[in-house]
């Protein structure tokens, strides 16, 4: 007997954040941050849609990544988002526009690669809001999708 698809689905997807939150514990590099969540979470419901092909998610993530880091130093480098900034800010401006141009060359580029996985929307803006913008921070990034791509294939064939 199987147990509830909820029961399934969610232990699938705390199965898959689980190394990755151990690696954030163990190293205090940021190998968990929010665009994980949604990727779990369609691997854990939908393992067999388009959105959830290891090709897409790790295309899309890497064009994300690659998309907030063009547009964040080009448009608001040094500039990050914090609850203090104040209304109608010069910094304010840049990341709001950094953010916009990261999502559309995000688009763009997953578009262009046929790689769209929704989740990578939050990659780059995670990225072009200047959370996670150094370039370091960026290959963390692709490490951890590749790491949770990789789990996933794992949980699959157990």
């Amino acid at each position: 007997m199987s147990a509830v698809p909820w029961v399934r689905q969610s232990g699938h997807a705390g199965a898959l954040l689980a190394a990755l939150g151990g690696v954030v514990w163990l190293t205090g590099l940021p190998f968990l941050f929010p665009s994980l969540g949604p990727t779990a979470y369609l691997f854990a419901t939908q393992p067999s849609a388009r959105q959830s092909a290891a090709r897409r998610v790790l295309g899309g993530h890497a064009v994300g990544v690659l998309a907030g880091l063009v547009a964040y130093h080009a448009i608001a480098g040094g500039a990050v988002i914090t609850a203090s900034m104040g209304p109608a800010s010069m910094a304010g401006l840049r990341l709001a526009t950094s953010g916009v141009v990261a999502v559309a060359l995000t688009t763009a580029g997953m578009a262009l690669t046929d790689t769209g996985h929704a989740p990578a929307c939050a990659t780059t803006l995670i990225v072009g809001l200047g959370i996670l913008a150094a370039p370091r921070q960026g290959a963390i990034i692709v490490l951890a999708v590749g790491a949770l791509v990789a789990q996933q294939a794992l949980l699959t064939r157990l």
